[in-house]
């Protein structure tokens, strides 16, 4: 009775959001696998599995966030990342543009932007599922008997059911945030991150079978995936403590104050937000280039540019996972507002001046984030030195480390943290009996 997995579905509240979220995660891994109308699904299969097109790097990265859903050509191909990328384009927008964040302030602002943002989501997918007909075409004309209608009717489908498919994962995960447990968004790419790693051991167990993957290599690159799983987890628990003293104060005919407090900043205050944001910007225009590089010469260009495997791709991932460190950082941790909340609380912090408290802050803030951004940006190319150094298939390196590895902790650590809160508001013992999880929102 003291197991705390029993607890939890002891708990009805619990138990009701776990058994919500489960089955609407099978909902997006039936999604996955089932394809556009008028797709030819042997031959698409042929396809990717010829010699010619095995290990495609560009293939296996839109696959990891889509599950494996591009590849299968399925009315989830786009995967969530659409409405990521318009999430992006929105904050940028509310910063340069004041009148929007204006209305953003207003009662009912909130669900206004939530508006524009699910209208600028479908203006992306449809720009994205236009270039996916255009890879349809660039298969065909490589032989590929690949559509069992005619092109122009298979464009027009395509479109709208993938644009559908995108809208409708983007409601799972609204519904998830809000009657599941966990953030819905950050749950669907860490089940579609999941989905593939069977795939991608059983993939790893026949290259050395078949003597193309040396076993001290594989063995080396495991010890490096836990020794991964360890600094993640240890850096997503880290945090600095800024102590705060609250002065005596009479409201009414009640004293409050005399408090001593602290302000907790992570280490890495923004969690895997920069990793989720900078994968996004860089996969829409490598979408874009893939999918129309057979019918336009310079974006085949590009495409070959911008290889997950390039130099070129891994230098822009890290300037903007620096960049997006920063940026979320400030907006949801911002100093000025944090000191403007400790003076009209009547709260100091000891040995700093009241009129220097957001200097302060801002100038920890830097010194946090800065090392903490090129923690992610080291983890986020493990991937393409294991690549480089060991000769593993891109699918397997993907799933092994760097940026799967950042999603699959910090979501798995805030999903523990939410249902540890659950279970200890109905009188539980949480699910570690030392210590305590420090989950993040995603």
């Amino acid at each position: 009775m003291a197991n705390p997995l029993i607890g939890i579905f002891r708990v009805k509240e619990l138990r009701e959001r776990i058994i919500f979220t489960a089955l609407m995660l099978v909902v997006f891994r039936i999604g996955a696998v089932l394809p556009i109308p008028g797709i030819n699904v042997r031959e698409l299969s042929a396809y990717f599995l010829s010699e010619a097109n095995s290990g495609n790097p560009i293939v296996d990265y839109l696959d990891l966030f889509a599950g494996g859903a591009f590849s299968n050509f399925s009315v989830f191909m786009l995967g969530i990342m659409p409405y990521i990328s318009m999430s992006i384009i929105m904050q940028l927008l509310l910063i340069v543009f004041p009148n929007l964040k204006k209305i953003s302030q207003e009662e009912g602002g909130r669900k206004k932007i939530q508006g524009y943002q699910r209208i600028g989501t479908v203006a992306v997918c449809i720009i994205q599922a236009f270039a996916v007909t255009q890879y349809a075409q660039s298969i065909i004309n490589s032989g590929v008997n690949l559509l069992s209608m005619g092109m122009l009717p298979f464009s027009v489908i395509a479109i709208m059911t993938v644009t559908t498919g995108t809208m409708f994962l983007m409601w799972i995960g609204e519904q998830i945030t809000r009657r599941g447990i966990g953030n819905g968004i950050s749950l669907l790419i860490f089940a579609g991150i999941v989905a593939r790693l069977p795939q991608a051991l059983y993939e790893l167990g026949q290259g050395v079978r078949n003597g193309d993957l040396n076993p001290v290599f594989v063995i080396v690159v495991f010890v490096v995936f836990v020794a991964v799983v360890a600094l993640v987890v240890f850096e997503q628990q880290g945090q600095r403590k800024i102590q705060v003293n609250y002065a005596k104060r009479v409201v009414g005919r009640r004293m409050y104050g005399a408090q001593n407090t602290y302000i907790p900043f992570k280490i890495n205050p923004s969690g895997v937000i920069p990793v989720i944001f900078a994968s996004s910007i860089l996969t829409f225009p490598l979408q874009i280039a893939t999918n129309f590089g057979g019918n336009v010469a310079w974006l085949n260009t590009v495409s070959r540019i911008l290889s997950p495997r390039g130099a070129l791709y891994n230098i822009l991932y890290i300037l903007l996972i620096i960049f997006f460190a920063y940026f979320y950082t400030q907006v949801s941790l911002n100093p000025i507002e944090i000191a403007k909340q400790i003076r009209e609380n009547g709260g100091s912090i000891p040995g700093i001046r009241a009129e220097r408290i957001e200097e302060y802050l801002t100038k920890i803030l830097n010194r946090i984030v800065l090392p903490g951004s090129l923690y992610l940006a080291l983890i986020a190319v493990i991937p393409t030195f294991i690549q480089w150094a060991f000769n593993f298939p891109s699918s397997i390196s993907y799933l092994m480390g760097g940026t799967s590895l950042l999603i699959l902790v910090g979501v798995d650590l805030d999903t523990m943290s939410q249902v540890e809160g659950l279970l200890k508001m109905h009188h539980h013992e949480g699910l570690t009996r030392h210590g305590r999880l420090r989950g993040r929102n995603l």
